[in-house]
């Protein structure tokens, strides 16, 4: 294949790396990353890329192999950590990214053709994303770790999708690094007509912007819950709060929903949302309103409004440790404003997508707040995330939704 740009050759070095006890029983137990903390003995000189073996304390048999990244604080990523000896390069990664493909084949079997096809260290890439927009492919990269390896698996990931072009997205950190001549929103393979890039999710057409949405220009993570809330909302009033582009917004006007209000701070995301549901047929009304979701929540609350269906899926609260307990409270008066505006025997969708923030504490902390209201509700379904972004270690884990049906 025929690539629009040149990749430098990186050469790279193989490590022995030792690691004390804690570290060592990570890697055992199959966790992705090695802090520099744990590491106890490496070679000299060692640089972003090179391969790291990673040997056993006591017994010098092979428990793990990953890539050194000098620029982060998890300074080894793990990419094999089975007992089989495998050799490092361009078959090693295109059968791992044919292993991923088979895991997306069941929503592939539906009208679908947006998907993650590797989600990082679960698909065993950490700091790798790689997202298929019907014919377009876009990949965004998080750590320099795979520079000397890109080529190749730009390759695999072609061969594989077999799309037509190939979009990369760069990190803030990568985007000012001077180690590469990449450019973010480059178009790295074949021709891109239009920035922004029409497809199917569940017989539900939506856009992506490629090159200058968020992350690589929409979230598929939450699909199953969108077609799920589409499937609610037929003849029903809906409310979308934090509603981004529409996502469960367009499901719900295509599946037959009476009117539809999404709520967002940003006016862009809003007319993302509009120009979304213009690419679907369907009758009911679409309302917009824009503003902060707390003010405007109350807001209506005060002006008696109540939804047969409401869903409050907001950003992540808590980017680091120290914002935890402040995320949970705003949790809380979000599940208590979204009761508030919930009519009666209607659905309460409740969903969080901060890693720090753990499930059970979510459900738990989701329960206590609607316990405390009068009205009686019973929880009709928890999820996570969809068949295309799997689990494979605990922090990999930050999607989690709670349906809570009012019964009166």
């Amino acid at each position: 294949m025929k690539f629009n740009i040149g990749f430098n050759k990186i050469e790279t070095n193989n490590l022995a790396v030792k690691l004390n006890a804690k570290g060592e029983q990570f890697v055992v137990k199959g966790h992705p990353w090695v802090f520099s903390n744990s590491i106890v003995k490496i070679n000299d000189h060692a640089k972003t890329g090179d391969l790291a073996i990673v040997f056993s304390k006591n017994k010098n048999k092979v428990i793990g192999l990953g890539l050194y990244d000098g620029n982060s604080p998890i300074r080894i990523k793990i990419i094999h950590n089975a007992d089989t000896k495998v050799k490092v390069g361009s078959d090693f990664f295109q059968d791992k990214i044919e292993v991923a493909y088979e895991k997306r084949l069941e929503l592939l079997s539906t009208n679908t053709n947006s998907y993650r096809l590797l989600f990082g260290e679960n698909d065993g890439f950490p700091g790798l994303i790689a997202d298929v927009y019907n014919t377009v492919l876009v990949v965004k990269l998080y750590s320099e770790i795979w520079l000397p390896y890109l080529e190749s698996i730009l390759e695999s990931l072609q061969k594989v999708s077999k799309v037509d072009t190939i979009v990369m997205r760069l990190s803030r950190g990568l985007q000012n690094s001077k180690n590469h001549s990449l450019k973010d929103g480059e178009v790295v393979f074949g021709t891109l007509k239009n920035e922004v890039v029409v497809f199917v999710e569940h017989n539900v057409n939506f856009s992506a912007n490629v090159i200058k949405g968020h992350k690589t220009g929409y979230f598929l993570d939450h699909r199953a819950n969108r077609k799920r809330v589409g499937e609610l909302s037929k003849e029903k009033k809906v409310l979308d709060v934090f509603s981004y582009a529409g996502g469960f917004s367009v499901h719900a006007l295509a599946n037959g929903a009476k009117e539809v209000t999404s709520l967002d701070i940003s006016k862009q995301a809003l007319d993302m949302a509009r120009t979304n549901g213009k690419l679907n047929n369907y009758t009911g009304k679409h309302k917009t309103i824009s503003g902060d979701a707390f003010e405007e929540m109350k807001l209506l609350i005060e002006n008696g409004k109540t939804y047969d269906v409401v869903v409050i899926d907001p950003p992540s609260f808590a980017k680091q440790q120290s914002e935890v307990d402040l995320a949970k409270k705003k949790y809380a008066q979000l599940a208590e404003l979204g009761a508030m505006l919930t009519a009666k025997k209607g659905m309460l969708v409740l969903a969080s997508c901060s890693s720090r923030v753990l499930a059970q504490s979510f459900f738990d902390l989701n329960n206590r707040v609607l316990n405390s209201q009068s009205r009686l509700f019973e929880i009709e379904l928890k999820t996570n995330h969809d068949v295309d972004h799997p689990i494979s270690f605990p922090e990999g884990a930050y999607l989690k939704c709670g349906y809570y049906r009012f019964l009166e």
